[in-house]
């Protein structure tokens, strides 16, 4: 029972969330419907060989999508696991000299990927990278191959992986 709610249908199940500061969301919801089939006068032959007016189900999984990702959003702070990360992979050229390798390797990553090649410091691409939250960042110059890539996770931790690996170790996320 939810005194005060808004459900005139007629009984119905939902998920509430609560967020960080301690409100209650409604996300999905099953509800059984007598109204609308009626408004719409809608019938079925039942086994009886009469006409009934059949019950509608209402779901929304999710509530509204809209909802749906601003928790996600308030959940996540922003830092989204590597699966639904909007970029999931920044690679960092070190050089001018370093742009068409860098984007030739993007193109070999079958994920989302991005290249910054602006012209700002390294430094400060990866800063960059760091506040938008990016999971992974490829930093290519000219030690690195498809045998030694420098990857930096999101969080601080460096390592050197080939690009086999690397695709392998995301494929596990």
């Amino acid at each position: 029972m939810n005194e005060g709610d808004g459900a005139f249908y007629g009984p119905k199940i939902d998920l509430h969330m609560t967020d960080v500061l301690g409100r209650s969301w409604q996300m999905g919801t099953i509800q059984l419907d007598s109204q609308m089939p009626r408004q719409f006068g809608l019938t079925y032959m039942g086994a009886d060989n009469r006409e009934h007016t059949p019950y509608v189900v209402h779901r929304a999984l999710l509530g509204s999508l809209e909802r749906f990702m601003g928790i996600l959003i308030e959940h996540y702070a922003g830092a989204f696991p590597f699966w639904i990360a909007p970029v999931q992979i920044r690679v960092i050229p070190v050089g001018e000299h370093h742009r068409e390798a860098a984007q030739a390797l993007a193109a070999r990553i079958p994920y989302r990927v991005e290249v910054d090649d602006s012209d700002e410091t390294v430094g400060k691409r990866i800063r960059n990278a760091e506040v938008e939250k990016i999971p992974y960042v490829v930093v290519y110059g000219d030690k690195e191959s498809d045998d030694a890539l420098a990857v930096r996770e999101r969080g601080g931790e460096q390592s050197t992986l080939g690009l086999a690996d690397l695709i392998g170790k995301l494929g596990t996320l």
